[in-house]
């Protein structure tokens, strides 16, 4: 056989492989020019809210580096769901970017299985951001004076025993520490943390997983008591307070986070520039500084580690939500 039979097959494979090649140039050509344009990051909750103001924190400090702007765009709406499908079906050009706490890449994906997006299909990590525990309180008033206490007085008054939260991470977390413990307690949904804490203080509840920035307030007003924290290590703000892992708790030991993520297929090389000014940014004395203020704590990772912790999350709260029959709520 001649090889002129094959010539078309063989003209066809070298275009493709001339398209390829340069595609591959185009993609690095524009990851040496990244960014050349603002960029954007869509934050799926409300302005002033805590996602909001760290996602503010960082952008302010990343256009500085990156000589471009960094603009901030909420997109709200059903408890982040609108703003992270948006990026889902974004340009992957890296100029279109998701601040994405925990609970809109994992507990909402568990609840929601029919979701338009999927935390790992439709997105490229690009690195965390901040991380923070929360903390398990009580009424001040009972006689419960730490996690001990409160295991005992589930197990001989169940039908006294409830706890609140405002969205799943709060009831995931809840739920949780009951599996670990043995112990029953019914849920109650409430609109926001500060509305759970207030239901604590006035008896409504018998305890309750909070984060720490509208729990300290009630905390050092003694109208709660903290009894623990969720972060493998004691927390500067609440010093006294052991982890779980201290009170013999450690499968309770956990840190919610927000990370930055990209839409899928966004090129390798401007997510590792990303992803390396991300780390610049949360190194910066200053933004240490606001974030603890705001009761975060800023810390960064490689894309490939954000991406095997949102696997890793999937899989343990998953894990939960089955075994505890955790639905969403009316």
């Amino acid at each position: 056989m001649k090889i002129s039979t094959f010539t078309p097959l063989f003209r066809l494979v070298t275009f493709f492989v001339i398209l390829s090649i340069g595609h591959t140039h185009d993609w690095n050509a524009a990851a040496q020019e990244f960014p050349n344009k603002p960029i954007k990051i869509i934050v799926g909750q409300g302005a002033g809210g805590g996602i909001d103001t760290l996602t503010r924190i960082v952008a302010q400090k990343l256009s500085e580096h990156m000589g471009q702007p960094v603009v901030i765009e909420n997109k709200v709406g059903a408890g982040g769901i609108i703003g992270t499908e948006f990026v889902a079906k974004a340009p992957a050009d890296g100029y279109t970017l998701l601040m994405a706490p925990s609970g809109n890449m994992v507990f909402t994906p568990i609840l929601m299985p029919k979701l338009r997006y999927n935390p790992i299909k439709d997105f490229t990590p690009v690195s965390l951001v901040a991380t923070f525990p929360l903390v398990l309180l009580v009424n001040s008033k009972l006689p419960i004076y730490n996690v001990s206490d409160l295991i005992n007085y589930m197990k001989a008054n169940p039908s006294k025993s409830n706890y609140g939260g405002s969205g799943p991470a709060f009831q995931f977390s809840s739920e949780l520490f009951k599996l670990k413990t043995n112990t029953p307690a019914e849920f109650i949904q409430y609109k926001s943390t500060s509305e759970s804490i207030t239901a604590l203080m006035a008896g409504d509840l018998l305890f309750c997983m909070a984060d720490t920035g509208p729990a300290i307030p009630a905390i050092t007003s003694s109208q709660v008591r903290a009894l623990a924290v969720t972060s493998p290590n004691r927390i500067s703000s609440l010093p006294n307070v052991p982890t779980m892992s201290e009170v013999g708790l450690s499968q309770v030991e956990f840190k919610l986070w927000s990370g930055l993520f990209a839409p899928i297929g966004t090129p390798a090389a401007v997510i590792k520039k990303l992803e390396t000014e991300v780390a610049r940014v949360t190194k910066m004395p200053e933004v240490i500084a606001l974030l603890n203020n705001n009761n975060v704590q800023a810390t960064s990772s490689t894309s490939e580690e954000l991406g095997h912790l949102l696997s890793q999350d999937l899989q343990r709260w998953g894990q939960v939500q089955e075994t505890a029959k955790i639905s969403i709520q009316p």
